[in-house]
Order: C-alpha cells, then sequence, then structure tokens
C-alpha cells in the first residue's frame, strides 16, 4: 500500500468500527448541511424574490392581535421538488 492509501477516506472509513463509520458520516452530512445554509446566505438577495409564502393554497389569517401562517402551497412544492431531486440523485 502507498503512503497515500493509508489516509484516503476509503481506507479509512473500511478500516473504522462501526460508530466510526457512523461518525464520518455525520460529519460528512453537517458538513454538507453547513455548506447549503453558506450558500443560502449568499444567494438570499436572489431567493427572496421567488414567491414562496404567496402561492395559491398558503393561508394566512390576519385578525386583531394575532395571525395565523400555514404555507400549506409551498410546502408541497418544497417536498416533490426534493423528493425528484433526492430521486434523480439516488437513481
Amino acid at each position: 500500500m502507498t503512503w497515500w492509501g493509508r489516509f484516503s477516506r476509503r481506507s479509512v472509513y473500511k478500516r473504522a468500527p462501526t460508530a466510526e463509520r457512523e461518525t464520518i458520516g455525520m460529519n460528512r452530512w453537517l458538513v454538507g448541511a453547513g455548506v447549503a445554509l453558506i450558500l443560502a446566505g449568499l444567494l438570499w438577495p436572489w431567493l427572496s424574490r421567488i414567491p414562496f409564502g404567496r402561492l395559491p393554497g398558503d393561508v394566512h389569517l390576519h385578525r386583531d392581535g394575532w395571525d395565523f401562517y400555514f404555507p400549506l402551497g409551498s410546502s408541497l412544492l418544497v417536498s416533490v421538488v426534493l423528493t425528484l431531486l433526492l430521486w434523480w440523485w439516488r437513481r
């Protein structure tokens, strides 16, 4: 085995016990989530123009002293888009 083969992610993943493998997977997931949040923050000026929250099917009740907001249409749209993306990615 070459010297760089000892430090590759695949070799570390194969040799690691089960608990360490789960930790490696969680670390990758957390880094990915952090990168996604940073990208969303950088792209916020453009993302705020998307009409989420104002789609047909979003419920917004405004009465004296209280507001009720339930983004049903927006949540359904996000669910369908994420389902299609994950289906395409795992295919």
